[in-house]
Protein backbone atom coordinates (compact mmCIF):
# COMPACT_ATOMS: atom_id res chain seq x y z
CA UNK A 1 0.00 0.00 0.00
CA UNK A 2 1.50 3.23 -0.82
CA UNK A 3 0.36 6.03 1.26
CA UNK A 4 3.23 8.72 1.38
CA UNK A 5 4.24 9.56 -2.40
CA UNK A 6 8.59 8.43 -2.62
CA UNK A 7 10.84 10.19 -0.64
CA UNK A 8 11.97 13.23 -2.26
CA UNK A 9 15.74 13.50 -2.32
CA UNK A 10 16.40 17.40 -3.07
CA UNK A 11 19.76 16.62 -3.70
CA UNK A 12 19.10 14.84 -6.86
CA UNK A 13 17.33 17.33 -8.53
CA UNK A 14 18.62 20.19 -10.55
CA UNK A 15 19.98 23.23 -8.80
CA UNK A 16 16.82 25.19 -11.02
CA UNK A 17 13.66 23.58 -9.20
CA UNK A 18 11.37 26.13 -11.19
CA UNK A 19 12.11 28.25 -14.12
CA UNK A 20 13.89 30.54 -15.55
CA UNK A 21 10.60 32.46 -16.47
CA UNK A 22 10.97 36.00 -18.37
CA UNK A 23 9.06 38.18 -17.03
CA UNK A 24 8.65 42.56 -15.78
CA UNK A 25 10.47 43.94 -19.69
CA UNK A 26 10.97 47.04 -21.39
CA UNK A 27 13.15 48.77 -23.61
CA UNK A 28 15.23 49.74 -19.83
CA UNK A 29 15.38 46.65 -18.05
CA UNK A 30 14.93 43.23 -18.23
CA UNK A 31 13.74 40.96 -15.33
CA UNK A 32 14.45 37.17 -14.92
CA UNK A 33 12.37 35.12 -12.32
CA UNK A 34 14.31 31.45 -11.34
CA UNK A 35 13.84 29.11 -7.43
CA UNK A 36 16.20 27.23 -6.79
CA UNK A 37 17.07 24.94 -4.42
CA UNK A 38 20.03 25.87 -2.71
CA UNK A 39 21.08 29.81 -1.94
CA UNK A 40 23.24 31.77 -4.35
CA UNK A 41 23.75 34.78 -6.27
CA UNK A 42 22.12 34.78 -9.46
CA UNK A 43 23.77 37.09 -12.28
CA UNK A 44 21.48 38.40 -15.60
CA UNK A 45 23.26 39.15 -18.63
CA UNK A 46 21.37 40.17 -21.70
CA UNK A 47 22.82 39.61 -25.43
CA UNK A 48 22.18 41.02 -29.10
CA UNK A 49 21.63 38.31 -31.29
CA UNK A 50 22.53 37.91 -35.13
CA UNK A 51 21.29 35.36 -37.93
CA UNK A 52 17.78 35.99 -36.66
CA UNK A 53 18.47 34.82 -33.33
CA UNK A 54 20.73 31.88 -34.31
CA UNK A 55 24.07 33.85 -32.99
CA UNK A 56 25.16 34.71 -29.68
CA UNK A 57 26.97 38.94 -29.98
CA UNK A 58 27.82 41.20 -26.95
CA UNK A 59 26.12 41.41 -23.36
CA UNK A 60 24.26 44.97 -23.89
CA UNK A 61 22.50 44.79 -20.04
CA UNK A 62 23.33 42.88 -16.49
CA UNK A 63 22.10 42.53 -13.17
CA UNK A 64 22.86 40.16 -10.03
CA UNK A 65 20.86 39.46 -7.29
CA UNK A 66 20.93 37.22 -3.66
CA UNK A 67 18.22 35.03 -3.41
CA UNK A 68 15.35 35.55 -0.81
CA UNK A 69 15.23 32.42 1.59
CA UNK A 70 11.53 30.77 1.65
CA UNK A 71 12.99 27.41 2.98
CA UNK A 72 15.82 25.27 3.57
CA UNK A 73 15.27 23.88 -0.16
CA UNK A 74 13.59 26.62 -2.05
CA UNK A 75 15.30 30.03 -2.87
CA UNK A 76 13.76 32.45 -4.91
CA UNK A 77 15.04 35.55 -7.17
CA UNK A 78 13.87 38.08 -9.50
CA UNK A 79 16.61 39.61 -10.86
CA UNK A 80 17.09 42.39 -13.32
CA UNK A 81 18.81 43.53 -15.90
CA UNK A 82 20.11 47.14 -16.97
CA UNK A 83 22.29 48.81 -18.67
CA UNK A 84 25.38 51.07 -17.17
CA UNK A 85 25.02 53.30 -20.28
CA UNK A 86 21.41 54.05 -20.34
CA UNK A 87 21.11 52.63 -23.54
CA UNK A 88 17.55 50.92 -25.12
CA UNK A 89 16.64 47.78 -26.24
CA UNK A 90 15.48 48.02 -29.55
CA UNK A 91 11.52 47.02 -30.92
CA UNK A 92 12.30 44.13 -33.73
CA UNK A 93 15.56 42.54 -32.73
CA UNK A 94 15.99 39.05 -31.43
CA UNK A 95 17.61 39.39 -27.45
CA UNK A 96 19.08 36.26 -25.77
CA UNK A 97 19.26 36.22 -22.24
CA UNK A 98 22.01 33.94 -19.87
CA UNK A 99 22.04 33.07 -16.53
CA UNK A 100 25.26 32.20 -13.78
CA UNK A 101 24.65 30.93 -10.35
CA UNK A 102 26.96 31.48 -7.63
CA UNK A 103 26.49 28.86 -4.60
CA UNK A 104 29.13 29.31 -2.16
CA UNK A 105 32.37 30.33 -4.45
CA UNK A 106 31.45 27.88 -7.32
CA UNK A 107 30.09 29.16 -10.15
CA UNK A 108 27.76 27.35 -13.00
CA UNK A 109 25.96 28.33 -16.28
CA UNK A 110 22.45 27.53 -17.09
CA UNK A 111 22.81 24.37 -18.34
CA UNK A 112 24.42 23.14 -15.61
CA UNK A 113 22.00 24.23 -13.39
CA UNK A 114 18.98 23.20 -15.07
CA UNK A 115 20.40 19.55 -15.46
CA UNK A 116 21.21 17.14 -13.16
CA UNK A 117 21.86 13.36 -12.88
CA UNK A 118 18.18 12.33 -13.28
CA UNK A 119 17.33 15.46 -16.12
CA UNK A 120 20.72 15.20 -18.04
CA UNK A 121 19.09 17.46 -20.83
CA UNK A 122 16.59 19.79 -20.53
CA UNK A 123 15.82 22.37 -23.34
CA UNK A 124 14.18 25.62 -23.13
CA UNK A 125 16.07 27.44 -26.33
CA UNK A 126 14.22 27.70 -30.21
CA UNK A 127 18.27 27.74 -31.34
CA UNK A 128 21.06 25.67 -31.11
CA UNK A 129 22.62 28.09 -28.86
CA UNK A 130 20.64 26.59 -26.08
CA UNK A 131 19.93 30.16 -24.32
CA UNK A 132 16.18 31.71 -24.10
CA UNK A 133 15.10 34.72 -26.27
CA UNK A 134 12.45 37.73 -26.55
CA UNK A 135 11.52 40.00 -28.47
CA UNK A 136 9.72 43.32 -27.80
CA UNK A 137 6.57 44.20 -29.05
CA UNK A 138 6.51 47.30 -31.43
CA UNK A 139 5.03 50.50 -31.23
CA UNK A 140 2.50 49.78 -33.83
CA UNK A 141 -0.37 48.53 -32.31
CA UNK A 142 -1.58 46.58 -35.48
CA UNK A 143 1.42 44.48 -35.55
CA UNK A 144 1.20 43.26 -31.43
CA UNK A 145 0.84 40.02 -31.36
CA UNK A 146 -0.34 38.98 -27.33
CA UNK A 147 -1.00 35.55 -25.95
CA UNK A 148 -3.70 35.77 -23.33
CA UNK A 149 -4.87 32.72 -21.08
CA UNK A 150 -7.11 32.43 -18.52
CA UNK A 151 -7.77 30.11 -15.74
CA UNK A 152 -5.64 26.82 -15.74
CA UNK A 153 -6.76 24.17 -13.29
CA UNK A 154 -4.76 21.07 -13.62
CA UNK A 155 -7.52 18.19 -13.19
CA UNK A 156 -9.51 20.39 -15.80
CA UNK A 157 -10.83 18.86 -18.78
CA UNK A 158 -8.45 18.44 -21.57
CA UNK A 159 -5.22 19.19 -22.33
CA UNK A 160 -3.22 22.17 -21.03
CA UNK A 161 -3.80 24.84 -23.65
CA UNK A 162 -0.53 26.86 -22.49
CA UNK A 163 1.45 24.41 -24.32
CA UNK A 164 0.14 25.57 -27.43
CA UNK A 165 2.20 28.64 -27.08
CA UNK A 166 5.51 26.39 -27.53
CA UNK A 167 4.42 25.31 -30.46
CA UNK A 168 3.50 28.68 -31.91
CA UNK A 169 6.92 30.23 -30.74
CA UNK A 170 8.71 27.14 -31.70
CA UNK A 171 7.35 28.00 -35.37
CA UNK A 172 8.00 31.79 -35.50
CA UNK A 173 11.13 32.16 -32.85
CA UNK A 174 13.27 33.47 -35.71
CA UNK A 175 10.64 35.88 -36.96
CA UNK A 176 9.94 38.98 -34.54
CA UNK A 177 7.09 40.53 -36.33
CA UNK A 178 5.49 37.22 -36.29
CA UNK A 179 6.46 35.44 -32.52
CA UNK A 180 4.25 36.37 -29.86
CA UNK A 181 6.43 39.14 -27.74
CA UNK A 182 3.73 39.19 -24.33
CA UNK A 183 2.11 36.61 -22.32
CA UNK A 184 -1.06 38.03 -20.28
CA UNK A 185 -2.33 35.44 -17.45
CA UNK A 186 -5.42 36.84 -16.33
CA UNK A 187 -6.96 34.35 -14.51
CA UNK A 188 -6.27 31.51 -11.49
CA UNK A 189 -2.25 30.31 -12.36
CA UNK A 190 -3.06 28.01 -9.10
CA UNK A 191 -6.17 26.50 -7.78
CA UNK A 192 -6.09 26.59 -3.91
CA UNK A 193 -9.86 25.30 -2.87
CA UNK A 194 -10.78 23.00 -6.17
CA UNK A 195 -7.50 20.86 -6.06
CA UNK A 196 -7.13 17.42 -7.03
CA UNK A 197 -6.33 14.92 -4.50
CA UNK A 198 -3.24 13.44 -6.24
CA UNK A 199 -1.87 17.14 -6.46
CA UNK A 200 -2.39 17.87 -2.74
CA UNK A 201 -1.04 14.37 -2.03
CA UNK A 202 2.13 15.45 -3.18
CA UNK A 203 2.18 19.07 -2.24
CA UNK A 204 1.87 18.59 1.02
CA UNK A 205 5.00 16.50 1.30
CA UNK A 206 6.55 18.42 -1.36
CA UNK A 207 5.97 21.61 0.72
CA UNK A 208 7.41 20.07 4.01
CA UNK A 209 10.36 19.30 1.96
CA UNK A 210 11.29 22.62 0.59
CA UNK A 211 10.61 23.90 3.90
CA UNK A 212 12.41 22.03 5.90
CA UNK A 213 9.80 22.36 8.96
CA UNK A 214 6.21 21.11 9.63
CA UNK A 215 3.51 24.52 9.89
CA UNK A 216 1.34 24.33 12.83
CA UNK A 217 -2.35 25.15 11.58
CA UNK A 218 -4.81 27.12 14.22
CA UNK A 219 -7.60 25.00 13.68
CA UNK A 220 -8.78 26.02 17.06
CA UNK A 221 -10.62 29.49 17.97
CA UNK A 222 -8.75 32.69 18.94
CA UNK A 223 -9.32 32.05 23.00
CA UNK A 224 -9.12 28.14 22.30
CA UNK A 225 -5.89 27.69 20.23
CA UNK A 226 -5.37 24.39 18.77
CA UNK A 227 -2.80 23.17 16.05
CA UNK A 228 -2.49 20.13 13.31
CA UNK A 229 -0.07 20.04 10.66
CA UNK A 230 -0.92 19.86 6.94
CA UNK A 231 -0.03 16.14 7.39
CA UNK A 232 -2.90 15.68 9.52
CA UNK A 233 -5.08 17.17 7.08
CA UNK A 234 -4.73 14.35 4.41
CA UNK A 235 -6.20 15.19 0.69
CA UNK A 236 -9.67 14.30 0.13
CA UNK A 237 -10.08 14.87 3.50
CA UNK A 238 -10.99 18.30 4.29
CA UNK A 239 -14.64 19.12 3.29
CA UNK A 240 -15.78 20.12 6.90
CA UNK A 241 -12.51 21.89 8.39
CA UNK A 242 -12.06 24.35 5.15
CA UNK A 243 -16.18 25.00 5.70
CA UNK A 244 -16.69 24.89 9.02
CA UNK A 245 -13.16 25.83 10.82
CA UNK A 246 -11.93 28.00 7.68
CA UNK A 247 -15.02 29.35 7.07
CA UNK A 248 -14.52 29.01 3.03
CA UNK A 249 -17.61 29.02 0.91
CA UNK A 250 -17.03 26.89 -1.99
CA UNK A 251 -18.18 23.74 0.15
CA UNK A 252 -21.10 25.39 0.88
CA UNK A 253 -24.96 23.27 0.70
CA UNK A 254 -23.54 19.95 -0.85
CA UNK A 255 -20.57 20.85 -2.77
CA UNK A 256 -18.20 19.78 0.04
CA UNK A 257 -16.01 17.70 -1.84
CA UNK A 258 -14.53 20.79 -4.01
CA UNK A 259 -12.66 21.75 -1.19
CA UNK A 260 -12.29 17.87 0.24
CA UNK A 261 -8.81 18.59 -0.53
CA UNK A 262 -8.12 22.59 0.11
CA UNK A 263 -4.56 23.97 0.05
CA UNK A 264 -3.56 25.40 3.49
CA UNK A 265 -0.18 25.18 4.51
CA UNK A 266 2.36 28.04 3.26
CA UNK A 267 4.59 24.88 1.78
CA UNK A 268 1.39 23.42 0.07
CA UNK A 269 0.50 26.65 -1.61
CA UNK A 270 4.47 27.41 -2.85
CA UNK A 271 4.56 23.41 -3.79
CA UNK A 272 1.43 23.68 -5.93
CA UNK A 273 2.95 26.81 -7.51
CA UNK A 274 6.37 24.81 -8.52
CA UNK A 275 4.17 22.27 -9.55
CA UNK A 276 2.28 24.78 -12.00
CA UNK A 277 5.80 25.45 -13.60
CA UNK A 278 8.17 22.67 -13.63
CA UNK A 279 8.08 18.88 -13.93
CA UNK A 280 10.88 18.15 -11.87
CA UNK A 281 9.20 18.35 -8.85
CA UNK A 282 7.09 16.06 -9.62
CA UNK A 283 7.24 11.89 -8.63
CA UNK A 284 8.16 9.90 -11.44
CA UNK A 285 5.05 7.57 -10.60
CA UNK A 286 1.48 8.85 -8.90
CA UNK A 287 0.15 5.09 -7.89
CA UNK A 288 -3.15 4.19 -8.57
CA UNK A 289 -6.16 3.69 -6.17
CA UNK A 290 -5.50 0.41 -5.94
CA UNK A 291 -1.63 0.38 -5.44
CA UNK A 292 -3.04 2.53 -2.52
CA UNK A 293 -5.33 0.12 -0.90
CA UNK A 294 -8.35 2.49 -1.12
CA UNK A 295 -11.42 0.48 -0.49
CA UNK A 296 -14.18 2.79 -1.38
CA UNK A 297 -14.88 2.47 -5.13
CA UNK A 298 -16.40 6.11 -5.69
CA UNK A 299 -13.31 7.60 -3.81
CA UNK A 300 -10.84 5.17 -5.82
CA UNK A 301 -12.78 5.79 -9.44
CA UNK A 302 -11.80 9.83 -8.27
CA UNK A 303 -8.35 9.25 -7.50
CA UNK A 304 -8.04 7.24 -10.98
CA UNK A 305 -9.46 9.56 -12.94
CA UNK A 306 -7.77 12.48 -11.58
CA UNK A 307 -3.82 10.65 -11.59
CA UNK A 308 -4.95 10.44 -15.39
CA UNK A 309 -5.53 14.26 -15.39
CA UNK A 310 -2.65 14.60 -13.75
CA UNK A 311 -0.20 12.71 -15.84
CA UNK A 312 -1.62 14.53 -18.68
CA UNK A 313 -0.82 17.72 -17.31
CA UNK A 314 2.76 16.93 -16.44
CA UNK A 315 3.61 15.95 -20.01
CA UNK A 316 3.49 19.02 -21.64
CA UNK A 317 4.82 21.15 -18.19
CA UNK A 318 8.07 20.77 -20.29
CA UNK A 319 6.71 22.98 -23.35
CA UNK A 320 5.26 25.40 -20.43
CA UNK A 321 8.38 25.41 -19.18
CA UNK A 322 10.36 26.61 -22.85
CA UNK A 323 7.32 29.14 -23.25
CA UNK A 324 7.56 31.19 -20.25
CA UNK A 325 11.27 31.53 -20.56
CA UNK A 326 10.82 32.96 -23.94
CA UNK A 327 8.28 35.12 -23.62
CA UNK A 328 7.57 38.20 -21.47
CA UNK A 329 4.97 36.85 -19.16
CA UNK A 330 2.52 39.25 -16.62
CA UNK A 331 -0.08 37.70 -14.52
CA UNK A 332 -2.48 38.27 -11.64
CA UNK A 333 -4.34 36.37 -9.33
CA UNK A 334 -8.38 35.38 -9.26
CA UNK A 335 -10.15 34.32 -6.78
CA UNK A 336 -9.17 30.59 -7.18
CA UNK A 337 -5.49 31.66 -6.40
CA UNK A 338 -6.44 31.54 -2.51
CA UNK A 339 -10.18 29.82 -2.07
CA UNK A 340 -13.78 30.02 -4.18
CA UNK A 341 -15.08 34.09 -4.00
CA UNK A 342 -12.60 35.21 -2.11
CA UNK A 343 -13.34 38.64 -0.75
CA UNK A 344 -16.18 38.47 -2.78
CA UNK A 345 -18.70 40.48 -0.56
CA UNK A 346 -18.56 41.81 3.54
CA UNK A 347 -19.98 38.69 4.54
CA UNK A 348 -17.36 36.71 2.94
CA UNK A 349 -14.44 38.61 4.64
CA UNK A 350 -16.25 38.36 8.23
CA UNK A 351 -16.75 34.71 8.01
CA UNK A 352 -13.47 33.58 6.89
CA UNK A 353 -10.82 36.87 7.96
CA UNK A 354 -12.97 36.56 11.04
CA UNK A 355 -11.31 32.78 11.92
CA UNK A 356 -7.77 31.84 12.88
CA UNK A 357 -7.06 29.12 10.12
CA UNK A 358 -8.85 31.44 7.53
CA UNK A 359 -6.99 34.29 8.22
CA UNK A 360 -3.46 32.01 8.12
CA UNK A 361 -4.86 30.70 4.48
CA UNK A 362 -5.33 33.88 3.30
CA UNK A 363 -2.19 34.95 4.17
CA UNK A 364 -0.37 32.32 3.10
CA UNK A 365 -1.34 32.27 -0.63
CA UNK A 366 -0.92 35.70 -0.97
CA UNK A 367 2.11 35.46 0.72
CA UNK A 368 3.22 32.57 -2.34
CA UNK A 369 1.40 34.68 -4.89
CA UNK A 370 4.31 37.62 -3.96
CA UNK A 371 7.35 35.27 -4.36
CA UNK A 372 6.01 33.45 -7.26
CA UNK A 373 4.16 35.77 -9.19
CA UNK A 374 3.97 39.83 -7.99
CA UNK A 375 7.91 40.00 -7.67
CA UNK A 376 7.77 39.60 -11.18
CA UNK A 377 5.20 41.60 -12.40
CA UNK A 378 6.83 44.92 -10.21
CA UNK A 379 10.18 44.35 -9.48
CA UNK A 380 10.41 48.08 -8.13
CA UNK A 381 8.47 47.00 -4.87
CA UNK A 382 11.24 44.30 -3.97
CA UNK A 383 13.80 46.69 -3.88
CA UNK A 384 15.92 47.38 -1.03
CA UNK A 385 13.89 50.00 1.09
CA UNK A 386 10.61 48.86 -0.03
CA UNK A 387 7.67 46.50 1.06
CA UNK A 388 8.21 43.69 -0.57
CA UNK A 389 11.89 43.41 0.60
CA UNK A 390 10.74 44.37 4.22
CA UNK A 391 7.91 41.07 3.44
CA UNK A 392 10.70 38.86 2.46
CA UNK A 393 12.94 40.26 5.76
CA UNK A 394 9.98 38.52 7.44
CA UNK A 395 10.73 35.42 5.97
CA UNK A 396 14.14 35.15 7.43
CA UNK A 397 12.55 35.11 10.79
CA UNK A 398 10.12 32.34 9.66
CA UNK A 399 12.33 30.23 8.97
CA UNK A 400 14.65 30.98 12.39
CA UNK A 401 11.53 30.38 14.38
CA UNK A 402 10.84 27.39 12.25
CA UNK A 403 6.93 28.75 12.54
CA UNK A 404 4.65 31.64 13.08
CA UNK A 405 4.62 33.73 15.95
CA UNK A 406 2.02 36.93 16.69
CA UNK A 407 4.93 39.30 16.10
CA UNK A 408 5.72 37.52 12.35
CA UNK A 409 2.35 36.59 11.82
CA UNK A 410 1.01 40.03 12.21
CA UNK A 411 3.86 41.64 10.12
CA UNK A 412 3.52 39.39 7.23
CA UNK A 413 -0.11 39.76 7.54
CA UNK A 414 -0.07 43.54 7.33
CA UNK A 415 2.60 43.93 4.35
CA UNK A 416 0.07 41.78 2.14
CA UNK A 417 -2.71 43.96 2.71
CA UNK A 418 -4.69 41.99 5.25
CA UNK A 419 -7.33 44.06 7.59
CA UNK A 420 -5.84 44.36 11.45
CA UNK A 421 -8.25 42.15 13.73
CA UNK A 422 -10.27 44.01 15.62
CA UNK A 423 -8.84 43.25 19.71
CA UNK A 424 -12.69 42.79 20.81
CA UNK A 425 -14.31 40.89 18.56
CA UNK A 426 -11.03 39.57 16.08
CA UNK A 427 -13.20 40.62 13.32
CA UNK A 428 -11.32 42.55 10.44
CA UNK A 429 -11.29 45.90 10.48
CA UNK A 430 -13.12 48.12 7.72
CA UNK A 431 -13.00 52.13 6.87
CA UNK A 432 -15.35 54.27 5.35
CA UNK A 433 -14.22 54.79 1.12
CA UNK A 434 -17.22 57.53 0.70
CA UNK A 435 -20.50 55.57 0.74
CA UNK A 436 -18.80 52.10 1.08
CA UNK A 437 -17.07 49.99 3.19
CA UNK A 438 -13.56 48.61 2.40
CA UNK A 439 -11.31 46.27 4.14
CA UNK A 440 -8.52 48.39 6.47
CA UNK A 441 -5.34 48.30 4.67
CA UNK A 442 -1.41 49.50 5.88
CA UNK A 443 -0.36 52.36 4.05
CA UNK A 444 3.25 50.18 3.41
CA UNK A 445 0.80 47.01 1.97
CA UNK A 446 2.18 46.03 -1.24
CA UNK A 447 0.10 46.89 -4.10
CA UNK A 448 -1.19 44.29 -6.85
CA UNK A 449 -2.58 46.48 -9.58
CA UNK A 450 0.14 47.66 -12.09
CA UNK A 451 0.69 49.09 -15.37
CA UNK A 452 2.77 48.66 -18.28
CA UNK A 453 3.59 51.44 -20.70
CA UNK A 454 4.86 48.98 -23.30
CA UNK A 455 5.26 51.98 -26.38
CA UNK A 456 2.40 52.11 -28.51
CA UNK A 457 -0.34 50.99 -25.52
CA UNK A 458 -0.95 50.63 -22.01
CA UNK A 459 -1.51 47.66 -20.53
CA UNK A 460 -3.57 48.28 -17.30
CA UNK A 461 -3.74 45.52 -14.72
CA UNK A 462 -6.47 45.61 -12.24
CA UNK A 463 -6.59 44.14 -9.03
CA UNK A 464 -10.20 42.82 -8.22
CA UNK A 465 -9.84 41.07 -5.35
CA UNK A 466 -8.15 43.19 -2.52
CA UNK A 467 -9.92 46.30 -4.15
CA UNK A 468 -13.27 45.30 -4.29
Amino acid sequence: MVNDPPALNIDRLPLILAGPILRHTTPEIVTVWVALRLPARVSLQVHITGDRGSTIDRSIANGSRKTVTVGTSLHIVAVTATNAEGKLLQRGEIYAYDLKFTVAETTSNLAAALSSEEYPSVNISYFHHDLPTFVLPPLDLNRVKIAHGSCRKPHGDGRDALAILDQILAANADTPATRPQQLFLTGDRIYGDDVAAPLLWVATHLGESILGWEEELPVGKWDRPKYLTPKQLPSGKRGEIATRVGGFTAGLGRKRSKVSSHLFGLGEYCAADLMACSPVVWPKHLPSAAQRDCQDTKVAAGWDREVADMQNFIHSLWAVRRAVANTVTYTIFDDHDVSDDWNLNQAWCLRVLGKPLGRRVVSNALLAYSLFQAWGNTPAQFEPGESGYRLFGLLEELIYTRGYDEYIEGEISRYLGLPPRQPESNLPEFRVDGEDLVLARDPQSLTWNYLIDCGGYLAIVCDTRTQR
